[in-house]
């Protein structure tokens, strides 16, 4: 299935004229969002409760009220609470606040995939969800880019969704890069895919790689920086976005590096059949609802399977990286110094 692309060329002028954007909460998306929208123009208000990401809110000059007052007032309510709070939130502070017309949007699709959100039928109901955490919405926005996102009209009520929707994803810079048309069952079943899956595989991969070289005798600070602290991770798979997975390896990889990748490419995630296996599995617990349930589970009791993840990580590897940040020099915009690096004293003669 070939995706329908939006651009900048797309969206209609003055497409958000008139409108006020309620942005609710203000934290990794909320906060990213309502300033990027404000430099674009858009008038934007933001509910949030009495906390430090209100206050923040405030510190940054909106006018932050409450989320019920903040729905009331807007006429595109961004809910960009976190998933497993969405629908208490949703039932208590923004369902009777909604009026006939207006557009609730999401950034994730997960509490309306999953039936624990249905809007009424008068309200447009839209996705618009960035495909990079928010601080990386809004340094690219400043770079005068975008990042890309899946966007999607799940209810047109008002006649005006995709207008909205297109005016909402260029105002974010997104239809710089790319909006992909998808639907919330798409973004909310490859999001998690992603999240249970591939992140694990190379997180879980890089802890035991660290186990393995320092029980050989490798200094850990060594070990890390081949490992991820030098960067070098981040920018091979930031090449592999822009080049392609294999372009990525023909191109900036050495033939060394080539034949070291082939000769253990089959047993690097180990036995292929058993790795697809695990992978359908972690896939239908998503598309089936088991993995929603268990997360709203989870939230319920206080997060003990969360707690006893972090609580059962080694603490040797994150006091290497610690260790291996203090030897690094932070870059100049940081508070670091491009200055020649210091010359240790010449013996006395």
């Amino acid at each position: 299935m070939s995706l329908r692309a939006f651009y900048d060329e797309d969206v209609p002028a003055g497409a958000l004229d008139g409108e006020t954007v309620a942005v609710i909460g203000y934290g990794i998306q909320g906060r990213a969002q309502a300033l990027t929208l404000r430099d674009a123009g858009v008038a934007v208000v933001v509910g949030n409760r009495d906390d430090d990401y209100r206050r923040q809110a405030a510190a940054d000059g909106f006018e932050v009220v409450d989320v019920g007052e903040a729905v009331d007032r807007g006429s595109i309510v961004l809910l960009l609470v976190p998933d497993e709070v969405q629908p208490a939130i949703y039932r208590q502070q923004v369902a009777a606040h909604l009026a006939a017309g207006d557009a609730l949007v999401f950034a994730h699709g997960f509490a309306v995939r999953y039936g624990l959100i249905a809007p009424p039928a008068d309200v447009d109901l839209l996705l618009l969800a960035p495909r990079l955490p928010g601080t990386y919405l809004r340094r690219r926005y400043l770079e005068g880019w975008g990042v890309p996102a899946f966007v999607a009209v799940e209810r047109d009520a008002s006649g005006a969704a995709w207008r909205r929707l297109l005016g909402l994803a260029g105002a974010l810079g997104i239809t710089r890069c790319a909006a992909l048309e998808g639907d919330f069952a798409l973004e909310t079943e490859l999001d998690h895919f992603s999240e249970h899956v591939t992140l694990p595989l190379i997180f879980r991969a890089l802890e035991l790689a660290f186990d393995v070289l320092t029980a050989a005798g490798y200094p850990p600070e060594a070990a890390l920086m081949e490992l991820h602290g030098s960067g070098e991770l981040g920018q091979v798979l930031a090449a592999a976005a822009e080049e392609g997975l294999y372009g990525m390896i023909a191109s900036h990889a050495s033939p060394a590096c080539q034949v070291g990748m082939a000769h253990h490419w089959d047993d690097a995630a180990g036995d292929a059949e058993e790795a697809r296996r695990r992978m359908a599995r972690a896939l239908a617990a998503i598309r089936d609802g088991r993995f929603a349930r268990h997360l709203l589970a989870e939230q319920e009791a206080g997060y003990p399977e969360l707690r006893r993840w972090r609580e059962g990580r080694p603490q040797t590897l994150a006091e290497a990286e610690k260790r291996l940040r203090r030897l690094l020099r932070p870059p100049a915009s940081a508070g670091g110094s491009r200055s020649a690096p210091r010359q240790p004293p010449r013996p006395a003669t």
